[in-house]
């Protein structure tokens, strides 16, 4: 089992602790040394911007930036960027792990293609249109007012020029309208990062059936999230709450949809599963609710390494 981790918030709490923490070993979610416990073939690193932020987004995204890139530096022998589906394969011949850089807020834009193109040039790979305020792009999914409000005419053109360039789509925090202008929009697969089931447990920053359904059509992916307020009712993220969830996913848009999304580093501590070192307990938990290890395969990599394939 090699799995593809398709969010994480980790180079945020690397700035957090400049002098103290590093990606080989520290007590985050994620670490070079838990990813290789795990087995991982693909984690994707996503750099978040807060604009609400003092700081120009640009700034704080290119910091982070560099120290995501500074610390790729220190462990080179295991870890490496991946900008397209053959480096994941050919990193994976060395015996090293892919990382793949995304940003989480399309504000970073700062309403400028120019500023797309370059982040693609300095190795950004896909792009959450909104994390949780309105940008240039259009309307997060923090309020009911914002669910039927979609996609500017500025966001059009980031999802056709992101198509161009070969960038993956995130339509996590999106609202509702905007989930579905950009399932119109977007000529390949896109992804929902790190979102569940509404229906499983009702919060805006999961996807209905509906959505569900048209994002399986789109050939596109949904990372299971581990943040317990997506999850249920616990104060923990249980794994039982992520079984429920997969199950439901499956029955309603068909297993090819389904992948990995943590939010480790992002989201609530203190989870079942406490780190990406710890993912065997949901390998183990979907084997003993009778999923096949191709279903399992699926899930946990090939779904998402299909639409990395597909589109970068």
């Amino acid at each position: 089992m090699r799995p593809i981790d398709m969010h994480c918030d980790t180079v945020l709490k690397l700035m957090e602790d400049k002098d103290n923490l590093g990606l080989y070993e520290n007590d985050l979610g994620v670490d070079v040394k838990k990813l290789r416990k795990a087995n991982s073939l693909v984690q994707f690193f996503a750099l978040w911007v807060d604009l609400k932020s003092e700081r120009d987004p640009i700034d704080i995204c290119l910091e982070m930036m560099d120290k995501f890139y500074l610390e790729l530096d220190k462990n080179l022998q295991y870890i490496k960027i991946a900008t397209k589906y053959e480096d994941i394969i050919n990193n994976d011949k060395e015996g090293k792990i892919s990382a793949i850089l995304t940003i989480e807020e399309g504000g970073a834009l700062k309403g400028e293609l120019y500023n797309l193109r370059n982040y693609y040039r300095l190795g950004v790979r896909g792009i959450t249109l909104t994390w949780n305020n309105v940008n240039e792009i259009g309307y997060p999914n923090t309020k009911e007012e914002y669910r039927d409000k979609g996609l500017t005419d500025f966001g059009r053109q980031v999802v056709y020029e992101m198509n161009k360039l070969g960038m993956l789509i995130d339509v996590s925090h999106l609202s509702d309208q905007g989930f579905y202008d950009v399932s119109t929009e977007s000529k390949k697969p896109f992804i929902a990062s790190h979102s569940n089931s509404r229906k499983m447990k009702n919060h805006l920053r999961n996807l209905t059936d509906d959505m569900i359904r048209t994002l399986s059509e789109s050939g596109g992916v949904m990372g299971i999230c581990f943040e317990r307020d997506f999850l249920g009712d616990s104060k923990h993220a249980r794994v039982d709450d992520m079984i429920r969830h997969i199950k439901h996913i499956k029955n309603i848009g068909g297993i090819d949809v389904i992948a990995i999304g943590s939010d480790f580093d992002g989201c609530n501590p203190n989870g079942e599963i406490e780190n990406i070192g710890e993912i065997e307990k949901l390998i183990q938990a979907l084997r003993d609710n009778g999923f096949s290890e191709d279903e399992i395969d699926k899930i946990f990599y090939r779904n998402a390494l299909r639409v990395i394939r597909d589109v970068l």
